[in-house]
This record gives structure tokens, sequence and C-alpha cells, in this order.
């Protein structure tokens, strides 16, 4: 990146999966990233798809791996999934959700046989086909599909794990109806972030490992879009993307290029 001018970017929205930790690791650079922004006082917040874990839970493993993350600096899929539910007043909803994300849902109420949203996130090894098919006809009766994110793929310690847009892509193509994806990289899941920021889209970055979600996703909404060499990331996939990066950092650590 040498030569490019940073100077306008005064805050950073970062992704956390593949980019501070991987399954139960650390990534290079991760703690090092984190002090730097505390030391600097540089607005940021953390952003995650991750939608097995409540946001508390996650940053209480996150902070037993070493990672000092908050739950008020954090940003979920399923929290911008409750504000929009809200906005519905309180519609029937049928959840395909893990267990533990469903708490978070809990003011809402639920229906297996007369819903009018669908929500669908990750539910680990208990997806099913039985749950699938009453989601689709759920769909069929008109209730509305409410995605927590349409990512492909996802990197864990194993390598990389087939994602919930498959699922939410088979839903659209059975019923044709489109869901509304309420994650990144979704306009709406963005907003959010840059309001809890209070930055315009011209003074944020979005970093993270997923050239389409991150990226993309960021640079749509005017912020500027930095890939890190790790987590998801492979050579090869970003070749065939159509998506330009603002910047390529080898890990989280180098983001203190982007303030020297």
């Amino acid at each position: 990146m040498p030569g490019k001018d940073f100077s306008s970017i005064k805050g950073l929205l970062l992704d956390l999966n593949g980019v501070f930790y991987e399954g139960n690791r650390i990534l290079p650079g991760a703690t090092e990233a984190i002090e730097f922004l505390r030391e600097r006082q540089i607005p940021f917040r953390f952003i995650t798809n991750n939608t097995t874990e409540s946001v508390e839970a996650l940053c209480n493993s996150l902070n037993s791996m070493g990672l000092k993350i908050k739950p008020h600096e954090t940003i979920s899929a399923p929290y911008a999934a409750v504000l929009h539910l809200r906005k519905l007043g309180n519609p029937k909803c049928y959840l395909l959700l893990s267990p533990e994300v469903r708490q978070d849902f809990a003011e809402f109420t639920r229906s297996e046989s007369a819903a009018d949203i669908v929500v669908l996130g990750d539910m680990g090894n208990a997806w099913s086909y039985h749950e699938l098919n009453r989601a689709f006809r759920l769909m069929m009766q008109g209730a509305n599909l409410i995605a927590l994110h349409k990512a492909k793929y996802w990197q864990w310690e194993g390598g990389l794990h087939l994602d919930i847009g498959a699922f939410v892509t088979g839903l659209e193509y059975s019923t044709d109806k489109q869901a509304l994806i309420v994650g990144k990289p979704s306009s709406s899941f963005y907003s959010l972030a840059l309001d809890e920021l209070g930055l315009s889209a011209e003074q944020v970055a979005v970093i993270g490992d997923d050239i389409e979600d991150d990226v993309a996703g960021g640079q749509a909404m005017g912020m500027s879009g930095f890939l890190v060499k790790t987590g998801k990331y492979r050579e090869a996939l970003v070749a065939k993307s159509a998506v330009e990066p603002d910047g390529v950092l080898e890990n989280i650590g180098a983001i203190a290029q982007l303030f020297e």
C-alpha cells in the first residue's frame, strides 16, 4: 500500500472470525491490533455474522483466549435482525437458530405452523430436511424469510466449511421469494455500524477476510475496504473476484500502516 493516502480514515469496522481468531486460536497481530486501537483511541466496532453464539457468549470465549473484546464494541447479525423485527411490531417467528441465539429473540412470539417470519441463522450440526421443509411450507403459506447473512463458506481450524448461504438460496429458489439479508453485506447492517461509530462512510474502513461481505459490502456504502490474508482468504478466490480492495494486509496487526 505504499504511496496511498489514508489520512481520511478516522474509524474502523473489523471482522472477527478469520481476522482476529480462527477456531480456538488467536491469529497473528490480533492482540497488537487491539492494543494499538485502544492506545490511539481510534473509534472502532467489531462486526460479525456469527449466528451460533450470543454476543456476550462470543466475547466471553474470545476473552478466555486472550482477546480483550467487549460486548458493547460488537455488532452482530442477530442484533441487526432483532432491531428489524421490532420495527414490524410483534410478528410470529419460526426460528432456525442455535438454542443460544434463540434467547436473543425471546421477546417475539414463536410459531411452527402460522409464522409471519422465518428467521434463518446457523444451527451447526442440527440442520435437517425436516427443519428446512417446515420453513419451506411456512414461506409457501405467506411467511417472509429473514436471513442473518448469506455467506457461502467460513473458515475454521479444519479448513473451509459450508455456510448458511446454501440454505438461504435453496429456500429462495424453491419458494420464488427473496430473503431479506440483515447481516453483512447488507446496507442496513453497515448503516447501523456507522451510526454506532458516529462517523461518515468516507471516514471509515472495513477490514475483513471476505472480499464480498467485508470489502465489497463496505465499498458499496462508500467506505474503504481492506482484505487480510488470513482466515478464508485464498489467493485463487480473490483473483476470480471482480472486487478490488483498497489495500491488502498480511494480517490484522498491519492496521497501524493506515494511521502512519
